[in-house]
This record gives structure tokens, sequence and C-alpha cells, in this order.
């Protein structure tokens, strides 16, 4: 042992040791020996055990000897003198801790006991080591705790990041949502905008083309009757323009002139009207034009085509006051039911499923057979209140469905064809800006309802 790893032993017990040579040559020595005879630990290396001890140098000889010749502990009395004058009667425990041998002497470790304080000291190293027990009890129990806190701040920590990016998500798709509601209004109002200008000018001079053309007819009627004798020349080409035919079929063509570019303006104050770019505030508005204009920009996928059967619209409007709110918001909502309907009816037709629902309906059913229906009702709860419901005869909403209906990012669509944000929108847009409520009945078989209620005086 070298006296670098003896004061690594030493240091931690409390007892007094003594690192001694062979020949009684002190080598180290810890605190604890230092403290009971009063000098330090400098002073004490290199001096000789004869020099501390009042026994002869022949008694400390034979007890090293005896130490290094035993493999026991080797156990004896040794009287100190202190730095004070003052002799200590220790009792000594002597062990070699390194073979002599003639080439180098043995190293042994002697350990000292002041009789007089060897009980007391027993007591203190007993208490010393009771506090410290228990200092190390309580630190391990105040770690425990701090790591308890930890993992609770860092769960609560994780769970307001993850909240916080839900919420950035779907602001973010929101945003991206609105923007393109945003894009689609202002194509539609420009395209409203762009044919409305040359139909209102074809519309406003229909009546005079019209006018000028029965001028023109009357006057052959008046060369007919008057110069009754015409050229061959002009009865040939009387006959080759079929002029009777013309004259009478020119109203016509007059008449359905006027037909179609009235429903052209119609079609673009409908599309005026579902934009609504010049109401993004509270505005006094009538329900069912808002509907009406949505109904024009699905129209196309209402009609029957080859694989899909028509889609028959039943309206039942009732007489409603007009009501203040977000018009284009409120237009964005009825776009999302009535798309969701729509889809539905679709996948239904896919699936060739119309005789398997209507075999499940029952007598007092809402739609008739084999007819793909959307059926829109408005009524007036009560003085303060509106309701508009829009039902379908599909397959209707299943069970495990209905509890996420309303989710963000929840669709039972084919991937492309959903973002699952319809209904969670048009949620928003009912119930935090219109006050209103949002619900849905919906019998397996038989189709769904979505019925939407706002005050009449909207109070964002």
């Amino acid at each position: 042992m070298t006296p670098e790893q003896f004061f690594e032993l030493a240091r931690v017990l409390p007892e007094p040791l003594l690192l001694v040579s062979g020949e009684g040559q002190l080598l180290a020595t810890n605190q604890p020996v230092a403290d009971m005879l009063g000098l330090r630990r400098q002073e004490l290396r290199g001096r000789m055990l004869f020099e501390l001890v009042t026994e002869s140098t022949n008694d400390i000889v034979r007890y090293l000897q005896a130490c290094s010749s035993s493999r026991a502990m080797v156990i004896g009395s040794l009287t100190l003198r202190n730095n004070d004058g003052q002799t200590l009667i220790c009792r000594s425990q002597g062990a070699v801790i390194q073979p002599w041998s003639p080439e180098s002497s043995a190293l042994i470790l002697l350990r000292l006991e002041n009789r007089a304080l060897a009980s007391s000291n027993f007591v203190l190293l007993n208490e010393k080591i009771d506090e410290l027990a228990k200092e190390r009890k309580q630190a391990e129990e105040a770690l425990k705790k701090a790591n308890q806190e930890l993992e609770i701040r860092v769960e609560e920590r994780t769970t307001a990041l993850q909240e916080t990016l839900n919420e950035l998500q779907l602001t973010q798709t929101q945003l991206i949502q609105a923007e393109k509601m945003s894009s689609l209004g202002q194509m539609v109002a420009g395209i409203a905008h762009e044919i409305n200008n040359p139909v209102s000018f074809i519309y406003g001079n229909l009546h005079h083309a019209y006018k000028y053309t029965q001028d023109l007819l009357n006057l052959v009627q008046m060369y007919q009757q008057f110069c009754p004798h015409i050229s061959p020349e002009i009865k040939k080409q009387i006959e080759e323009i079929d002029l009777y035919f013309l004259i009478e079929d020119i109203t016509k063509l007059f008449q359905s002139m006027t037909v179609g570019t009235e429903r052209i303006q119609e079609i673009v104050k409908s599309l005026r009207n579902f934009s609504r770019l010049d109401e993004a505030e509270l505005k006094q508005v009538n329900i069912h034009e808002g509907i009406d204009s949505t109904l024009m920009i699905l129209e196309h996928r209402l009609q029957a085509r080859y694989e899909y059967p028509e889609i028959k619209v039943i309206k039942k409007y009732s007489q409603l006051p007009n009501v203040t709110c977000y018009p284009g918001q409120l237009n964005q909502v009825f776009m999302n039911i009535l798309t969701n309907a729509i889809d539905a009816l679709e996948a239904l037709a896919n699936n060739g499923q119309w005789s398997l629902v209507n075999s499940q309906t029952t007598n007092n059913q809402k739609f008739p057979k084999n007819n793909p229906q959307i059926q829109i009702k408005t009524e007036v709860i009560d003085e303060n209140w509106i309701a508009v419901s829009i039902a379908d005869n599909g397959l209707g909403i299943n069970e495990q469905v209905r509890s996420k209906l309303f989710d963000p990012f929840f669709t039972t669509k084919a991937v492309g064809k959903g973002t699952g944000l319809g209904l969670y929108i048009s949620y928003q847009i009912i119930v935090e800006k219109h006050n209103g409520q949002l619900s849905y009945f919906s019998v397996p078989g038989q189709g769904a309802e979505f019925v939407i209620k706002i005050p009449v005086i909207s109070v964002s």
C-alpha cells in the first residue's frame, strides 16, 4: 500500500490509523492521529514510532516483528505522549499489509484506540452513522420528489406544446381553407362581373331588336298587301328563305333569347350572392337567397349523369325574417353540408344500394322510394331564432362515427376527397361566430339530417 492508497482508506474512517515501516518509521497518518497527539500530519511523517511512545525500543521492535510475522491482527498496548506532554494509553491493533522480506521491510497498519474515549467514540460514531443514514434517506426522498415534480412538469409542458402544435396546425389549415374560399369567392365574383356586363348589354337590346324586327316584318306585310304582283326573282327568294316560317319563328326566337338572358342574370345574381365579397361584417340577409345561391353553384352535381341518378331537392321554406349574420360564412356552412349530402348519395349510388335503403325504411319514411333526395326546410322557432334543416335519404351515420363527426381532420371519405375540416369549420362558424347550434340526427339506413339554429340577431 502506498501512502496515497492509505489516505484514500484512512480519510473515510474515524479511527486513528498509522502506516509504519518494519523499522518503525511513520510513513503516513490520518487526521485523527494528528488530533490525538496535537500535531500536524506533516510533523509526524518521517518520525520514528519510538519517539512517540514510552515503551522501550526493544518492546516496540518485538511488537513490530510480531505484526510482521503474524497473519492475524496483533493486539497490544501503546502509551503515547501528545504535544502537551500528556500520556495516552491506547490499545493497538497491528497487521502487515505488505509481506516482510529481506529486500524490503514490511508495511504495518496500526489502529489506535484511546481507551478513555473508546466508549464515547463508539456512541458518537453510531450517532454519526444514524445521522448520515437519516440525511441520506431525506436526500433520497427529496430527489425522488424532485424527479416526480420534474416528470409532472415535463408531462405538462409536453401536453401544452402538443396542444399548441395542434392549434397551430388547425389555424394553418383554417387559414388555407379560408384562403381557398376567398379565392373561390373572388373567382366567382370576377366571373359574375364579366358575364353580367355583356349579358346586360344583350338583354337591354333584345327589346329594341325585337321591335325593329317587328317593324320590318310589318313593312313586308304592307308590301305584300299593296303590291300583290311581285317579280319571279322576289317570289323565288321568298320561297328560298321560307318567309312565312321565318315570320312565325322569329318571335319564338326572341322569346327564347329573352328567357336565356334572364336565366344567365339569375345565375350571375346567385354567384354574386354566394361570394359576398363586400359583406365581411354582420349584415341583415335573406337566408333563402343564400341557400338558393349555393344550390345554383352545386346544380351540376344534382343533375343526372351516366353513373348517378338525378338528386331531387325539395324545398320547404317558411316565411323567415331577415337574419343578422356573416353571409359569406353562412353560405360556406350551407356549401359544406350540402356537399356532404351529395357525396353520401353518390356513394350510395356507386354501391347500388338504393333498394337496400328502401327495404329498411318504414311506412313513415320522409322520402319516396328509389329517388335520391335532399330536403331543405326552414322555420321560425320563436321570434328570436330560426332553424334550417338539410336532410338526405342516404345510408346515415354509423355509431362509431358520431362522436368524431365535428372533430378536426376526421373524415370517412377516401384519400384526396376530403380534408376532414368541412363540418369542423361549419361548427365553429355556427357556434362561435353566430352563437348558434349545429346538431344532427341519423338512423342507419334512413339518411341523416343536420339542423342549424341561429338567432335572428347574431352577436359575435
